[in-house]
């Protein structure tokens, strides 16, 4: 079973507001991230909060996913990522879609192509690739979330998928929207005026 794993926890301080509620495209960030995992038709998603949590869960349709609450947001993304991948390692996920709230351009059809690709070739790591670039989503197996669960605060995931880049496949898509990372104002404002 796969599942899609969004992380939505941070307190935004560079964009000086929660970037889950931003607008893509007529739905806020974290809504459209949501709609295109359950598009692909992921069995579980898991949305990880923290800053802003009630907020965000009012403004926001979230039925249909695990919303997980990470009290120790302060400590960095790590700590959300393990959060939500503890709540879906034990109901048996065999790989998870990552994605980060930041990232609002991801599309169902790069997410087909990782999972494909994983159902393909097993690989523990699939990573999608515009022009050469890497981006996000990353889908990561269940063989590396012990190793993952066990990183300290200031260790990102990084760390551990460096580790199997030998092993990892990367997928070359026509799709520059999974380079988009959105983190202060000035990005966002491009964003808008390239209209991605």
């Amino acid at each position: 079973m796969l599942a899609g794993l969004i992380l939505a926890a941070g307190e935004s301080s560079r964009m000086g507001r929660d970037k889950a509620l931003l607008d893509y495209h007529g739905r806020t960030f974290l809504e459209h991230i949501l709609v295109t995992l359950r598009t692909a038709e992921l069995a579980r998603v898991a949305v990880v909060l923290g800053h802003h949590a009630e907020e965000i869960q009012r403004a926001v349709k979230l039925q249909g996913a695990r919303v997980v609450f990470n009290p120790d947001y302060r400590r960095g993304q790590t700590s959300s990522f393990q959060a939500g991948l503890k709540a879906l390692e034990s109901e048996g996920v065999g790989a998870v879609v990552l994605c980060l709230v930041d990232h609002p351009a991801i599309s169902c059809e790069v997410v087909k192509h990782l999972i494909g690709a994983h159902k393909k070739s097993r690989a523990p790591v699939v990573i999608p690739t515009y022009q050469g670039h890497r981006g996000h989503p990353v889908l990561i197996a269940r063989p590396l979330f012990a190793e993952l669960l066990a990183l300290s605060p200031d260790e990102g995931a990084n760390t551990v998928v460096r580790k199997y880049r030998e092993d990892t496949r990367f997928v070359e898509v026509n799709d520059p929207g999974v380079l988009l990372d959105i983190d202060d104002p000035e990005a966002y404002r491009r964003m808008a005026l390239q209209k991605v």
